[in-house]
């Protein structure tokens, strides 16, 4: 049915709901068909629209667009039938196929009208009672909320308004914030005002007030004095739909933006991560074909050496078993050839002869062996001769040496004798030559003293030079005959009594016993091994030079510096016996070669732990040489 050309009369504001109501039944009644199909509609009061099928969704957009509209150009019966089917399309066409998007903003308001933002309710009329002491009192909030969650409207919270009268009879309901938050609100009003109690209905002065009116809070209620006003302003702000809307597409757009950005990094990284695993992917295939190529060669390198052990062994085990057939043929032949020379000796005196021919032979072997013995002997008489040498030369050597000594006295005797000559021959001078005979002769006599004085003091000089010169030669000779001694007896076991020590070198012992501590026997082992080369390498070093200079009984001596880090961690981990160990080290380097910080062999003393003497090295030796001479003797 088209809409009547007769109804196209104009209606004032106040006769807008009462012709929406109207138009509203009309819709119901099937007077106007709305539906095209179940996915088209029209717009029964738009024909001369060019576009007449709708989708559900923009039907309602339009008709809500027209009824809500502002502007000066729509009719308020254009507007109220549009109102009237934004009704129509949300209570009676609206199907579980049609649902409305409540995560969406509603369609059916207007979307640049100012609204209380927290949505925000207003309920009015609330009865209530004046109590004995003069105060008014009504239902509670929790009461009014469950009742309405109860209708569908799902408020979060009831506010009832109280003044100094008591409960003022009106409250406020508070809805989510959300979208489904402002459709709950709506639906609120949409609700109140399909029973003619909405905020129109409120306002108007034509009858008493009965019920409750309940509408949604906006921006005139939010201006409004009293206690609504007040209280509106204290819990929320004045916003439009379409402001939220903006908002929420500005945050979306930077959600958006910040999303792309960090989807760029994102894949960026992917990117590169992608390449360094196709690099990684070659790397490590290079890798395994090469480590396949290195396994292969081993493998075949084992195969040729256990190829080649293998006829190595059959060729040994072949000459093996020849020998041994050959020593048994010889060990034959040999018991054969002993059966006959016994028989033939009873019988045949050419082989009687033959016996004594081979027994002289024997017989002058055994002389060779005892001239070698002889030769022996005469070599440790030799050694025993040098060592005596050695004893003699050191003799001699202290001797030349108080010898020296002896004439460096008389010769600063005979240096101070001269110099008081000649200090008395300057006196003589001084005192002047006033033709005295007897002071010309004491000063002739002192010149020739002091002639003769100068004339010793040359001589002494010269022999002290010779002196000397021998000295130097008869210490190189012993400094000779300890390196002897010292090589000599490299080769003893390092507990014997007169040995060599070499002076520096760590003793790893405290070391193994260290990291059998924390370690399995084999890999202590290794790990010991590691640290001992590490200290040594410390104890090498020029600059690392933990030792102080300290006075004791008015001498100075170094002494280990207890404060040095590096001792101090050592003693730390590894306990005072691996710390005992290294400064031993480090005070026998430091002893005996200071400068060059290397290991050097010296003659040792091991029960007196001291610096053996060449003395008794070679007592030591001919110690050595008695009892081996002792022992050939015996065997």
């Amino acid at each position: 049915m088209d809409f009547s050309s007769g109804e196209d009369s104009d209606i004032s504001e106040s006769e807008m709901d009462e012709y929406e109501d109207k138009t509203y039944e009309k819709l119901k009644n099937g007077n106007h068909n709305v539906k095209n199909s179940n996915e088209t509609f029209t717009c029964p009061y738009c024909p001369k629209k060019k576009k007449r099928d709708y989708l559900y969704k923009e039907l309602l957009q339009h008709a809500s667009g027209v009824g809500n509209s502002s502007s000066d150009k729509r009719s308020a019966k254009e507007k109220a039938n549009h109102l009237a089917l934004v009704k129509y399309l949300e209570k009676d066409l609206a199907s579980p196929s049609k649902p409305v998007n409540e995560n969406d903003p509603p369609v059916g308001c207007d979307h640049d009208e100012k609204l209380v933002w927290p949505w925000t309710g207003i309920v009015v009329n609330i009865p209530t009672k004046r109590t004995e002491e003069g105060r008014y009192v009504g239902e509670s909030g929790s009461k009014l909320r469950d009742e309405l969650k109860s209708r569908g409207f799902n408020p979060t919270r009831v506010h009832p308004l109280w003044n100094f009268r008591g409960h003022s009879g009106s409250a406020v309901v508070e809805f989510c914030k959300d979208w489904p938050g402002l459709h709950n609100a709506m639906s609120f009003e949409r609700a109140y005002e399909a029973d003619h109690h909405g905020k129109k209905d409120w306002l108007a002065n034509n009858d008493q007030k009965s019920g409750l009116y309940a509408w949604v809070a906006r921006a005139d209620d939010y201006n409004s004095t009293g206690i609504i006003g007040d209280h509106l302003q204290k819990i929320g702000d004045v916003r439009t739909i379409s402001d939220i809307m903006e908002e929420e597409a500005r945050k979306q757009g930077k959600l958006v933006s910040n999303l792309k950005n960090l989807i760029e990094v994102k894949n960026k990284c992917l990117k590169e991560m992608e390449e360094r695993c196709t690099q990684t992917t070659v790397s490590l295939s290079n890798i395994i074909e090469e480590k396949d190529k290195l396994l292969q060669a081993y493998n075949e390198e084992i195969k040729k050496i256990q190829l080649s052990a293998r006829d190595h062994f059959q060729r040994i085990f072949k000459d093996h078993e020849k020998l041994k057939l050959l020593v048994e043929s010889q060990k034959t032949e040999l018991e054969h050839r002993g059966v006959e020379l016994e028989k033939r000796e009873a019988r045949n005196e050419s082989e009687s002869k033959k016996l004594a021919e081979e027994i002289e032979k024997n017989a002058i072997r055994n002389s060779s062996l005892q001239l070698a013995s002889l030769e022996q002997e005469k070599a440790d008489v030799n050694v025993l001769k040098l060592a005596e040498d050695q004893k003699r030369q050191k003799e001699e050597l202290h001797k030349r040496i108080i010898q020296l000594e002896k004439q460096l006295d008389a010769k600063q005797a005979l240096e101070l004798e001269i110099e008081r000559l000649r200090g008395s021959l300057n006196v003589m001078k001084h005192m002047g030559d006033d033709g005295d005979v007897e002071i010309l002769e004491k000063v002739d006599t002192i010149l020739k003293q002091l002639r003769e004085k100068e004339g010793e003091l040359e001589d002494l000089e010269a022999l002290n030079q010779t002196l000397i010169v021998k000295e130097r030669k008869s210490n190189d000779e012993l400094q000779e005959a300890r390196k002897e001694l010292v090589n000599d007896l490299k080769d003893l076991a390092s507990r014997a009594h007169i040995g060599v020590k070499r002076m520096g070198e760590l003793d790893s012992k405290p070391f193994h016993e260290a990291m059998k501590r924390k370690y399995n026997e084999e890999e202590a082992e290794d790990r010991a091994s590691e640290l001992c080369s590490l200290w040594e390498e410390y104890l090498k070093d020029p600059d690392w030079h933990p030792l102080k200079v300290i006075a004791v009984d008015g001498n100075h001596q170094q002494v280990i510096d207890e404060e040095d880090e590096k001792l101090n961690d050592l003693r730390k981990e590894l306990g005072d016996e691996v710390y005992k160990a290294v400064t031993a080290a480090l005070m026998e380097i430091n002893e005996y070669n200071p400068s060059g910080r290397y290991i050097i062999s010296e003659l040792w003393n091991y029960p007196e732990g001291r610096r053996a003497t060449l003395e008794e090295g070679v007592m030591f030796i001919l110690k050595q040489w008695k009892v081996a001479k002792r022992k050939r003797g015996m065997s």
